[in-house]
């Protein structure tokens, strides 16, 4: 199947830079989120993201055009009719994926490609609530997704090697280094790359460990480019935490997410979105100091 039309379901961090990759590599690209007017902001976002490599040499500004002219902001999920693929990319929970597949499997052919880009979520249970899930796949992209270079692919139980050749020439032409996984809680590297955070958590909840220790040991002792305090925050507190509870419901109390996550949340301290986390932003998003509560 040769896919020309590309539905993308969230215009947040990960769904823009899936629209902003796709638009790059020649799909035709459309850019939806639930909040009128989201996906449009989402759009100037990453044009003034290619304005600026066009400054910096490392695209013509024909180039810029090109790609601007592939992503179309929409704000009804009936724009998907007519898409060869859809690619959801909303918030780590079961029964918002739920909702929002079920609703724009109405509105495709039965021929189309859905994918999910759960990042723990089990990819049979969510296409076993869907009509056709042999045509239903996840494609998890790694933030932030025009940096990372990995695509990590994972078939449901029922979906079929041709939705599986589909993922991975998607994933070919947005130039991403791909592997397989299992159908597994996380998958292959959230399965390691959280379990790495909740105890970098204990550690600084047991006093083990500053924040700044813990991260600057990883990264100079483990030759890490962040340190798993610092990602948690990039990736949202609450995120980790969502994905953690999934893990300890399947995989058991090895996995219990620390006290410690679910005090940061009831106190806003969601990472970098809400300006501040484990650590403090500007409103550039550039660290300022460790949170204050973690220096008493």
């Amino acid at each position: 199947m040769d896919i020309k039309n590309i539905f993308i379901i969230g215009s947040g961090f990960m769904g823009g830079g899936i629209a902003q990759v796709s638009a790059q590599a020649g799909y035709k690209v459309k850019l939806y989120d639930f909040k009128k007017g989201l996906s449009t902001q989402a759009k100037a976002g990453i044009e003034k993201r290619w304005a600026s490599n066009v400054e910096k040499g490392r695209i013509e500004a024909k180039d810029k055009d090109a790609y601007a002219a592939n992503l179309t902001p929409v704000d009804d999920l009936k724009e998907a009719a007519g898409s060869d693929l859809i690619i959801e990319a909303i918030y780590e929970n079961f029964d918002a994926k739920v909702a929002v597949l079920t609703e724009v499997e109405g509105y495709v052919a039965d021929t189309t490609i859905i994918a999910s880009n759960t990042s723990s979520i089990s990819l049979t249970a969510l296409g076993g609530k869907l009509k056709i899930p042999e045509r239903f796949i996840g494609m998890h992209f790694f933030s932030p997704v025009p940096v990372m270079k990995l695509l990590e692919i994972i078939p449901g139980l029922r979906t079929t090697k041709e939705t599986l050749a589909v993922a991975y020439d998607v994933g070919g032409k947005l130039n991403k280094t791909m592997i397989t996984a299992k159908d597994m809680p996380g998958f292959v590297v959230n399965r390691m790359l959280d379990t790495f955070i909740a105890e970098a958590i204990r550690l600084l909840d047991e006093g083990v460990g500053s924040v700044e220790d813990i991260d600057n040991g990883c990264k100079a002792g483990l030759n890490h480019p962040m340190g798993p305090l610092e990602l948690s925050d990039m990736a949202g507190v609450d995120i980790v935490d969502a994905v953690l509870t999934v893990f300890h419901a399947e995989l058991g109390d090895k996995y219990t997410p620390t006290p410690l996550l679910r005090k940061m949340i009831d106190s806003g301290f969601l990472g970098k979105k809400t300006g501040i986390g484990f650590y403090v932003y500007d409103e550039k998003g550039k660290i300022t100091g460790v949170n204050p509560v973690f220096q008493k």
